[in-house]
């Protein structure tokens, strides 16, 4: 399949949170990033926009019962940044954990509109 987007790291903050993952877990993570990359249309069982937060997205991963979001957001073109990831164990989105991704939002475009 031909790549339609390209996936990049802001940082270490998504590598942390893979590090810490099962290997099973990480295959999962895996797999739902070669579909975003390779999918025109993503569908939203692996990515959704996130309510005013301008800007910011979820790549959602379900594994077993267990289910992990890794937030992101889409920068010049076809370029997706992904940032921190968590597993989730509510309906609700962790206030910090949100909070934490809207900071480094805005640290990636700062950074870059300084350079």
């Amino acid at each position: 399949m031909e790549i339609v987007r390209e996936i990049i790291f802001y940082k270490n903050h998504f590598e942390l949170f893979y590090e810490r993952l099962p290997r099973k877990v990480r295959k999962k993570v895996d797999y739902v990033l070669y579909m975003i990359s390779v999918t025109e249309h993503i569908p939203s069982k692996f990515f959704k926009s996130i309510e005013n937060a301008n800007g910011l997205f979820e790549v959602r991963i379900e594994y077993g019962s267990n289910i992990y979001r890794v937030f992101c957001c889409f920068d010049t073109g076809r370029l997706l940044v992904l940032f921190n990831g968590f597993q989730k164990k509510s309906q609700r989105t962790p206030n910090n954990e949100l909070e934490k991704a809207k900071q480094i939002l805005d640290e990636y475009f700062n950074e870059k509109n300084t350079k």
